[in-house]
This record gives C-alpha cells, sequence and structure tokens, in this order.
C-alpha cells in the first residue's frame, strides 16, 4: 500500500553506515561492502553495530587468520578452547564448540558458519546455542586491501553484529559489551596480523639477499 510501510520495513539499518576512524579513501572503496553485507534489519528488542580496524599487512596474511573458524582464539579474547563439532572440516554451516574463560557472563557458546567466501574476503557466523546471554547473535567479518604507487599496503577490517537485547539490558548495555569485546578482538588481530606480516617480510628480504639472514 503506498503512504506507508510495514514494521519490518521500518526497521532500522543501524549498521549501514561508514564506521568512524576511517579515511575519506577508505570509507569510499568499503562503502559498497558496508551495503552488501553489512546492513541488518534491526527489529525491537535488537541492537546492531559496526566496527572497522586498519592494519598494516597485506589482506591475504589478515584473511589467513579471520577464514580460521576452527581457530578463533588466535586472536579472539576470552576463548578457551574450540573445536568443530564431529571433527569435520571448515565449511560453511560446519559448527563449532566454544568454550569461554571464565570471568564472563557465558561459559560456552555453539556457533555456525554462515558465510566463508575466500575470493571476497568475507566470513560470517551465528550463535546457536550455548550457555550465554547473546541470543540470535550474528556477525559479518570482511577484509579489503588497500594499495598506494610506491607499495604501501594496508587492510581495513569490518565488522559488524546484530543481537537481541538481553532482558533486564538496555539496548545501550547490549552494544557496550558486544563492542568492547569486538574492538579488542579487532585490536588483537591488528597485533597478530602485522608481527606476521613483518616475518614474511624479513623472510622475503632473507630469500632475496642470503647474506642478510646470516
Amino acid at each position: 500500500m503506498e503512504g506507508g510501510g510495514s514494521e519490518e520495513e521500518e526497521s532500522r539499518s543501524e549498521a549501514a553506515e561508514v564506521p568512524a576512524g576511517l579515511t575519506a579513501e577508505e570509507q569510499e572503496e568499503v562503502r559498497p561492502t558496508i551495503e552488501e553485507y553489512h546492513r541488518y534489519r534491526v527489529g525491537p528488542g535488537q541492537c546492531s553495530s559496526l566496527l572497522a580496524q586498519r592494519i598494516r599487512a597485506p589482506a591475504a596474511t589478515v584473511w589467513s587468520v579471520v577464514r580460521s573458524f576452527d581457530r578463533p582464539q588466535i586472536y579472539k579474547h576470552f576463548i578457551r578452547s574450540c573445536a568443530i563439532k564431529g571433527g569435520g572440516q571448515v565449511l560453511v554451516g560446519c559448527l563449532r564448540d566454544v568454550s569461554v574463560i571464565s570471568g564472563l557472563p557465558a561459559s560456552t557458546s555453539t556457533e555456525r558458519l554462515d558465510v566463508l567466501d575466500e575470493a571476497r574476503r568475507v566470513a560470517g557466523f551465528s550463535i546457536i546455542g550455548g550457555e550465554h546471554r547473546l541470543r540470535n547473535y550474528r556477525s559479518v567479518t570482511t577484509v579489503t586491501e588497500f594499495r598506494r604507487p610506491g607499495g604501501e599496503i594496508w587492510t581495513v577490517v569490518l565488522e559488524s553484529y546484530i543481537v537481541d537485547v538481553p532482558e533486564g539490558n538496555t539496548v545501550d548495555d547490549t552494544r557496550l559489551f558486544a563492542d568492547t569485546v569486538v574492538r579488542l578482538n579487532l585490536q588483537k588481530l591488528a597485533s597478530v596480523t602485522e608481527a606476521m606480516a613483518a616475518k614474511e617480510v624479513e623472510a622475503a628480504a632473507s630469500t632475496a639477499d642470503p647474506e642478510k639472514g646470516k
């Protein structure tokens, strides 16, 4: 019917905006990625967010860590262990059981791999079970590389999520908690992959000039 919309159509798309901290060049480049992968229908009792992390490392290096659905503890804080259910391969639709360190309002999480696009460097998962308060949590992470003439290479990682607001909590409380965890994880991703990239550069230099490796 013209002149109006359903409640669903009028629901918010909070995570569609470009996150703060990116340059104009970066914003322009990632805008289509945001529109395609980081936009959510946010209904009553839900919240969403989008965070960005600039990393001084090639996208291939960053993606090698982000894509490791079976080893999130490489860069995600608060995870004690992770195992793919049934010991199977990391494929879209597979499940992982995550054990969380003590001190958080959670102990276990069962998560499903929803997206793993190697060509476009997109990964996404949903939390479908476990002992925690994040109900209907769904997340997408994208990895975008930037290059400048002269050889400068860096990567921008975007991570967004949508989640139900737990009973007794506010939208602001829920977003603050989830944003804090995601931000800490992205910062660790940066430190881990920048160190990896530095070693890759050092190894390449040693191969090119064997005397440097002595």
